[in-house]
């Protein structure tokens, strides 16, 4: 038996307008090439097996996607997609450019620093604009956010699933 990994792409959270569009929070690395026009997702609804999907059209509307899917062009068909997850297999994800992550490869390294002293693990990562913001969530205290610059993070071995980062002045501060 071949078993697929799965990777989160979006969560659908409600239709939008009556010609099939659903409104989607994105959790994708990538949403203008994940959701290009021909696409292929697949719609996960509870213990069901997986729905295909072509995108048809995407737009940005506030801070959601909207998608429409080829053949299910009516408020009705798309109704029962409200709180499915979007997903793609392993084999849909593409080869990234030396120094660019994937966020399931960060997300649980352990993050220390060029000393050797652990600060603790990424549990989350911002997208505020000019660049990523890693939460590490350390073993005592709270969180540290670490930007992803290279003055800062200095190596990182997804195998290992080690960050290693220089500690600027004021960078762990409470």
């Amino acid at each position: 038996m071949i078993v697929v990994k799965w990777f989160n792409v979006g969560k659908i959270v409600n239709t939008h307008g009556i010609r099939g569009e659903v409104r989607v929070i994105s959790r994708t690395d990538f949403a203008q090439e994940r959701y290009k026009i021909g696409n292929v997702l697949y719609i996960f609804m509870g213990s069901e097996p997986p729905i295909e999907v072509k995108v048809a059209s995407h737009r940005v509307h506030k801070s959601f996607d909207l998608l429409t899917f080829e053949g299910y062009d009516n408020i009705n068909l798309v109704e029962k997609f409200k709180g499915a997850m979007i997903k793609v297999p392993e084999s849909q994800l593409q080869l990234l450019d030396e120094g660019e992550y994937y966020f399931h490869e960060i997300i649980g390294c352990t993050v220390v620093t060029e000393e050797g002293e652990t600060i603790g693990e990424v549990k989350e990562i911002l997208t505020p604009g000019a660049n990523d913001v890693w939460v590490v969530k350390r073993k005592k205290g709270g969180d540290v956010f670490i930007p992803y610059i290279a003055d800062v993070v200095k190596q990182v071995d997804v195998e290992n699933k080690t960050i290693t980062i220089h500690v600027m002045e004021g960078l762990l501060d409470e």
